[in-house]
């Protein structure tokens, strides 16, 4: 299981629960699949799929949980055009229009009808406790796919002091500066792709792909007063990604020495290979994260007191 994404969530108090403790409190907050009026399920499934039955798994201090979502499909086309032939019907027979309230009810009246009869969809969101670092680590592209399972997650143990990490600079601020002064820290390659914004609501962007960073053309927008919001980078030459103003980590690749470190340990099962995997990439990731937050300043501990 190696992340393609990072979601990061400090946890501003230690996280003590046993594993047998978090098993039973997940347990009783387990997937279930849709009723054939039920619009959406959430709930915790096992990380190794099939090959597993319980609802965490833990290797070397860090716990891996998954959590699924399950979603009725009906397409607004269709919910559209029904209830707009209902409508017209309406307005036919009795010669009045159909004004919005009534619309409304008949929009809701035609989602009810067609909820039984609609198809589903499930997604699955991996993330990994590691208390020794006080994070919880989230495999996920986006900050609200994140929030929707640390949030199942606090409503599973009760209480869940997890924040978004809180910096001493911003990230927009020092990767501009990596990019005007065109150098960067040592472990810190500058790759060939990022975006720009100005610093106002409605301000203008600029996508660069394979582009020279360290360019002119990049100069003269950074010059115009630009800031660099995404940034694509190689660390230490043990993994690639994009950083984000936000702190999140997308496209995510491991370097091939990390992934043959995993390739190299023999897995007589499935269950095996998962912790092979699990292993080597947080070992990677716990030299990361520390190093990323460093990048900007370090953590502003004060902001998590006020939270608390």
């Amino acid at each position: 299981m190696w992340f393609n994404n990072l979601q990061l969530f400090r946890l501003t108090k230690s996280f003590d629960l046993s594993n047998e403790a978090l098993e039973e409190k997940l347990a009783a907050h387990a997937f279930q699949p849709c009723g054939s009026l039920q619009p959406s399920s959430f709930g915790w499934v096992s990380p190794l799929g099939r090959d597993g039955k319980m609802l965490s798994h833990s290797v070397n201090g860090y716990t891996m949980i998954c959590a699924r979502k399950e979603e009725k499909i009906i397409p607004a086309s269709v919910i559209k055009e029904i209830v707009n032939d209902k409508a017209a019907a309406i307005e036919a027979e009795q010669g009045r229009a159909v004004r919005r309230k009534e619309r409304q009810e008949i929009h809701d009246e035609v989602v009810f009808e067609l909820m039984p009869k609609a198809f589903s969809r499930s997604s699955h969101t991996y993330a990994y406790i590691a208390p020794k670092e006080n994070l919880i680590v989230v495999n996920a592209a986006s900050a609200k796919k994140a929030e929707e399972l640390v949030s199942e997650l606090r409503n599973a143990l009760e209480s869940l002091p997890a924040v978004h990490p809180a910096l001493q600079q911003a990230p927009a601020s020092i990767m501009t500066q990596w990019l005007t002064s065109k150098t960067a820290p040592d472990d810190v390659v500058i790759q060939d792709e990022c975006e720009l914004r100005e610093p106002t609501e409605e301000g203008g962007i600029i996508r660069c792909k394979r582009q020279d960073l360290m360019g002119d053309e990049i100069q003269v927008h950074l010059n115009a007063g630009k800031e660099v919001v995404k940034l694509a980078i190689e660390w230490n030459e043990q993994l690639t990604c994009i950083i984000g103003d936000d702190l999140s980590i997308k496209r995510l690749r491991f370097a091939d020495e990390i992934l043959e470190k995993s390739d190299n340990i023999g897995a007589d099962d499935a269950a095996a290979a998962f912790d092979n995997d699990f292993t080597v990439m947080t070992l990677a990731l716990a030299h990361f994260i520390p190093r990323l937050l460093e990048l900007f300043g370090g953590e502003d501990k004060s902001a998590y007191a006020e939270k608390i």
